[in-house]
C-alpha cells in the first residue's frame, strides 16, 4: 500500500469521528487516517467540551451497573432509577422536535443506543459513570435519577476524548493535525479519495471511502447571522478556537437550507455543503445553552470547558435586563429545556439574563457550575439590595425586578395554599407552581414545577448569556449505513457522515445526551460500511 493510500479517511477528530475510525478498524480495515484542521492541542472537537452525557435505552439500574465505574454495592442500594424504554426515547426526540425529526433517523439512534454505549465501554474503554452530579438529587437519603438520562463519563468530555485517543493509538489509526480537507476525489460519482493541505502543500490521498465528521457552522458569526437570525451573531461559542472553522470548509460561502442533495466533487467551499445540505435543513435550529455571561465570546476554555454551563434555573427564576421573567423555568426537567432556554436568553434585551435563588436552594446548585472560582456571584441580604447590585451588571429596571419577585412569590404562596399536599422534590415534576384560582395573582409565564418563594436571605444571582454549541441542519444520510444521500435519495458510494454534520435528527429543541449517542451510532455504521468497501477494493 502506497504512503498516500488508506482503507478509510475520517474528517474530524471528535467523538463521532473517532467512533467511525475505530469501527472501521474493528470491521477489518488495515489503514485508517483521521485528518483534523485544528492543532493537536485542540483535538476532540465539540465532544471535548461536553459533560460526556449519553442518552440511551436501558432497563434500569441493573442494566447499567456493568458499564459504569463509580458505583459501589452499598451505593447501588440507595439508587432509584426507572428504565428508559425505546418508546420513551422516541417520544422525547419527537416531542422536542414538534414531530419534525425524521422517524427513520430517530429509530436508528434509539435502536442502536444501548449497543453503542456498551461498545464504547468495552471496546473503546470509555469510563462511563452514573451522573449523580447532573441527573440525580439526593432526596430522603435516596439518589433519585430524573429526566431519562443516567450516563456520563469520568472527567466529562476530556475523559471521553482521552479514551478515544488511547484506543486510536492502540488500534494504529494515524491522525494528521493541521490538515484541512480541501476536496473530495471522485471517479464517475464514486468516492476515490480526498485532497488535503499539509505543511503548506496539497496532497491527494487515495481511499474508497471518506467519513465526514466535521461538525456544523456554529463557529462562524457571519453564517449564524445569515442563516439563523442577526441575534445569533452575539451568541457565545464555547466549544471552538477561532481558527477552528470546521474541517472541510473554507470561508468562501456558507451552508444553507437547500432542498437538493447533489453529487459534487468539490468540498472546499460552503457552496458544496449547500448543495449537499439536508432536505429538511432547519435554518433556525441549533443546540444552545445557558452560558456564563463572563465566559469568552468566541473561544473555548480547555480547562473549565463545560463548567461555564449554568443549568440551575429550575431551582429558581430567570429575569431579563428589564426585570421580567421570560420562560417557565419549571416547564420540564433541565435536560429537556436548556437548549430551548439558551435561545430564549439570546432574544432578551442585551442577550443576557440573571438567574436568581434564595438560600433555601443554593446548596442544590452544582458546584462544577456555580463554585466561587467558576462564576461571578452577586449576593445580597434583600431583593432590593440585589436589584441595586445587579444594576451594576446590566439590570436596567430595578423597580420591575423587585415587582417581578414580589408577584412571583405571591403566586407561589397562593398556589401552595390551594395545594397543601404538594411538596418540593427536584427529582420529579412536583407540581409546585404559580398557578391558582386567583387570577389577580397569576404571573406570565407561569412556573409549572419546583416553585418556591424567593424569601430567605441571602439571595444569589449570576449573569448568563446564550452559548451555541452546534447547529442542527446538515447532510442527509441513510440511517442504516450512514451513507450521504444524493438528490434522488440514493447512497453516494464511499461517502459517509456522522456527528453534527448530519441533519434530520434534531429540530428546534434537543433531549440532552442525544448528540454523543447519535455520533457513536452513526459513526459505528459508517466505519463498518467503509471497511466493506475496503475489502471489496483489496
Amino acid at each position: 500500500m502506497s504512503p498516500n493510500t488508506f482503507d478509510c479517511i475520517v474528517v474530524g477528530s471528535g467523538h463521532a469521528a473517532s467512533s467511525a475510525a475505530l469501527s472501521a478498524i474493528e470491521a477489518g480495515s488495515r489503514r485508517v487516517l483521521v485528518v483534523e484542521k485544528g492543532p493537536a492541542e485542540w483535538v476532540g472537537g465539540n465532544g471535548y467540551f461536553t459533560a460526556g452525557a449519553h442518552r440511551t435505552v436501558h432497563g434500569g439500574l441493573q442494566d447499567l451497573l456493568p458499564i459504569v465505574t463509580n458505583v459501589a454495592p452499598e451505593t447501588a442500594a440507595t439508587i432509584d432509577m426507572d428504565p428508559y424504554t425505546p418508546q420513551q426515547f422516541t417520544d422525547d426526540l419527537m416531542r422536542l422536535s414538534d414531530g419534525r425529526s425524521d422517524p427513520a433517523m430517530v429509530k436508528a439512534v434509539v435502536d442502536g443506543s444501548r449497543d453503542a454505549v456498551g461498545w464504547l465501554a468495552e471496546k473503546v474503554g470509555v469510563p462511563f459513570t452514573l451522573s449523580f452530579n447532573r441527573q440525580a438529587y439526593l432526596v430522603n437519603g435516596r439518589q433519585k435519577f430524573w429526566g431519562g438520562m443516567a450516563l456520563s463519563v469520568a472527567d466529562g468530555g476530556k475523559g471521553l476524548i482521552a479514551a478515544h485517543r488511547r484506543a486510536l493509538e492502540e488500534a494504529g489509526v494515524e491522525t494528521w493535525f493541521d490538515t484541512p480537507a480541501v476536496e473530495l476525489v471522485t471517479d464517475e460519482g464514486i468516492i476515490a479519495g480526498l485532497v488535503v493541505e499539509r505543511g503548506g502543500q496539497r496532497a491527494i490521498l487515495n481511499s474508497p471511502s471518506v467519513v465526514l465528521a466535521c461538525g456544523g457552522f456554529e463557529s462562524s458569526a457571519d453564517l449564524r447571522g445569515k442563516y439563523m437570525s442577526p441575534n445569533w451573531t452575539q451568541a457565545k461559542v464555547p466549544h471552538h478556537i477561532h481558527l477552528h472553522y470546521r474541517t472541510c470548509y473554507s470561508r468562501r460561502r456558507p451552508a444553507g437550507p437547500r432542498n437538493a442533495l447533489q453529487h459534487r466533487r468539490r468540498l472546499h467551499s460552503y457552496a458544496a455543503f449547500e448543495r449537499l445540505a439536508h432536505r429538511g435543513f432547519s435554518a433556525t435550529g441549533c443546540h444552545s445553552t445557558c452560558w456564563d455571561a463572563n465566559a469568552p465570546s468566541d473561544c473555548g476554555d480547555r480547562v473549565l470547558s463545560n463548567q461555564f454551563t449554568k443549568s440551575g434555573y429550575p431551582l429558581g427564576i430567570m429575569v431579563n435586563a428589564r426585570g421580567q421573567r421570560f420562560v417557565d423555568e419549571g416547564e420540564d426537567f433541565r435536560n429537556y429545556t436548556y437548549a430551548k432556554f439558551g435561545r430564549a436568553i439570546l432574544h432578551q434585551p442585551g442577550g443576557c439574563a440573571f438567574q436568581v435563588w434564595d438560600s433555601e436552594v443554593v446548596e442544590w446548585l452544582r458546584k462544577e457550575e456555580y463554585d466561587d472560582g467558576v462564576v461571578e456571584k452577586v449576593w445580597a441580604q434583600s431583593v432590593e439590595e440585589l436589584a441595586d447590585a445587579l444594576s451594576q451588571k446590566g439590570l436596567e429596571d430595578k423597580a420591575a425586578f423587585v415587582h417581578t419577585i414580589e408577584a412571583y412569590n405571591a403566586a407561589v404562596r397562593a398556589s401552595k395554599t390551594e395545594n397543601p399536599s404538594r411538596t418540593w422534590d427536584p427529582a420529579v415534576k412536583d407540581g409546585l407552581s404559580t398557578v391558582s384560582s386567583q387570577p389577580q395573582l397569576s404571573v406570565d409565564p407561569p412556573k409549572s414545577n419546583w416553585a418556591l418563594p424567593l424569601e430567605k436571605p441571602p439571595f444569589l444571582a449570576v449573569k448568563v448569556a446564550c452559548g451555541i454549541t452546534f447547529t442542527f441542519g446538515g447532510l442527509a444520510i441513510n440511517p442504516n449505513t450512514a451513507n450521504v444521500l444524493n438528490e434522488k435519495g440514493e447512497n453516494i458510494r464511499g461517502l459517509f457522515a456522522t456527528g453534527e454534520v448530519v441533519g434530520g435528527l434534531f429540530y428546534g429543541n434537543y433531549p440532552g445526551g442525544s448528540g454523543l449517542t447519535a455520533g457513536a451510532v452513526f459513526g459505528r455504521k459508517a466505519g463498518a460500511e467503509a471497511a466493506k468497501l475496503a475489502a471489496q477494493a483489496a
